[in-house]
């Protein structure tokens, strides 16, 4: 055994002092770490394929579909953070970054003097514009052109549910 395998029960010796852990089962194990391989290696090519046919990270196309889900393009930092659940340091290192880039621009909250918003500009329309039909071809491609219409439903199924105990943890409520 080693100390990441989640299947195997922990060695006689050792000194438990919580409840013992609800080891995965070989079916369990299987499908969680295909889950893992499979997260990572989508994450990545969705990522090289976008900076690729577009130059914008995941990350940029992200915050830029967030700012375009409104009417005037525009959102206060700290909503935007909670919706893409990024600490505050990287949000506020990521938005110099696209600032800088002329994606979008910071503008201070007139009615609230601590209070910023952050606003898509022409540049970042454009951008996310000219991004979005290569990268939904190419979520089309690597996931959706290889599921049945049932696999579909059960993706967004088993996705849901899993969202809804990570937002509710108490599973006597799922």
């Amino acid at each position: 055994m080693n100390d990441f395998d989640t299947t195997a029960a922990p060695p006689a010796n050792a000194t438990v002092t919580a409840p013992a852990p609800r080891w995965l089962d070989a079916a369990e194990q299987q499908a969680w770490r295909a889950f893992l391989r499979m997260q990572a290696q989508l994450t990545a090519r969705l990522g090289r394929d976008l900076q690729a046919d577009s130059d914008l990270s995941l990350a940029d196309y992200d915050v830029l579909v967030h700012l375009t889900d409104l009417d005037g393009g525009r959102r206060r930092i700290l909503e935007l953070a909670r919706e893409l659940d990024w600490e505050k340091s990287r949000m506020s290192h990521h938005l110099a970054r696209m600032a800088k880039r002329g994606l979008i621009a910071r503008e201070e909250c007139s009615a609230d003097g601590r209070g910023a918003f952050i606003v898509i500009t022409p540049a970042g329309q454009a951008a996310i514009e000219a991004a979005a039909p290569r990268h939904v071809e190419s979520v089309r491609r690597l996931v959706f052109d290889r599921l049945s219409a049932d696999q579909v439903a059960v993706l967004a199924a088993v996705s849901e549910k899993i969202l809804g105990g990570l937002e509710n943890p108490d599973p006597c409520e799922s």
